[in-house]
């Protein structure tokens, strides 16, 4: 399997990094917005391609299929463009950041049959896939989410703290992810609501989101957001269920009381990203429907686009 990755930031090198240990892929391609940087990373990685263009990846007979960790406001189009080129594609989070761009992506692969996976990262997570393995055995239900998303983000800085050429956003990024798993673990989502605080003066952006939502099953979730957090920074998820209380922290899981939970079991790594890889590759290689694939997240893009309605009319 011969893979070309778009996006060499600080997200790009951790698929990098996961893609190393997953027998029989080689990365032949790297794309990125400035051509020094872009090849100084596929030196380190021993990638035998670096370019500034994406097309010129599609062309190259040595690329099976693509990964972006493009920004946010690149993913559709490029999905769409990579499946036009005939390359398998996995799409960073979010998808997109438009219902009509979500839709767009989902009819480009209905019309070529390709694999089109979206980094929905929670779904592999080896402490939710703890609890989705018990929801699915019948061991439990979930009644209640309770997450918070938090960073301390007041510059347009990247993960790894160099400054983005683009402008994140909570609710069609950060709350993708919790809109996706809450429907993933306690069925589709019914009902929503949605309020957000100030505008930055300068990134033009809300830095603080509440979120509450409603599953067919009945089960709810509080969702808070903010870039504006000076302390413990990244996601963590509470499960208030009818048979116990499960605290997810990305990889690792505790109950209600702080008590540790070993997933070291769950799944052939503890690295959520390098399952997430392994899973797009698996599929095009058994020719089948992946996990996160776009058919089975658009509801997660219906409900943030429903959403943000509500905050054009006035939330």
């Amino acid at each position: 399997m011969r893979i070309a990755l778009a996006g060499a930031g600080a997200f790009g090198e951790k698929h990098l990094d996961g893609l190393r240990k997953i027998d029989g892929v080689t990365v032949t391609s790297l794309v990125g917005r400035r051509l020094e940087p872009t090849q100084a990373i596929a030196e380190k990685y021993g990638i035998p391609h670096a370019t500034t263009d994406l097309a010129e990846t599609l062309s190259r007979d040595d690329v099976d299929a693509v990964i972006l960790c493009t920004p946010t406001q690149m993913h559709a189009a490029q999905a769409i463009q990579c499946m036009d080129a005939g390359k398998h594609v996995q799409v960073e989070i979010p998808l997109a950041d438009s219902w009509a761009d979500s839709e767009a992506v989902m009819k480009k692969q209905q019309e070529t049959g390709l694999v089109c996976m979206v980094g929905h990262t929670r779904r592999f997570n080896p402490s939710h896939q703890w609890v989705h393995n018990r929801i699915k055995a019948g061991e439990l239900n979930v009644q209640q989410m309770d997450v918070q998303t938090y960073f301390f983000r007041r510059q347009n800085m990247n993960a790894k703290g160099e400054p983005r050429s683009w402008t994140d956003h909570l609710l069609w990024h950060h709350a993708a992810h919790t809109v996706d798993l809450f429907g993933y673990q306690a069925g589709p989502v019914v009902a929503g609501n949605i309020l957000q605080g100030p505008i930055h003066p300068e990134l033009g952006i809300a830095m603080d989101m509440s979120i509450q939502l409603k599953a067919e099953s009945g089960a709810i979730c509080t969702l808070s957001l903010s870039f504006n957090n000076d302390g413990p920074l990244g996601t963590f998820f509470r499960y208030i269920c009818d048979n116990g209380t499960y605290i997810a922290r990305y990889d690792d899981l505790v109950t209600g009381r702080e008590e540790a939970i070993d997933v070291s079991k769950v799944d052939v790594s503890m690295n959520g990203i390098e399952l997430q890889d392994r899973e797009f590759i698996a599929a095009i290689r058994e020719g089948r429907e992946p996990n996160s694939s776009v058919a089975k997240v658009l509801p997660c893009y219906k409900v943030l686009h429903d959403l943000e309605q509500q905050l054009r009319n006035g939330g």
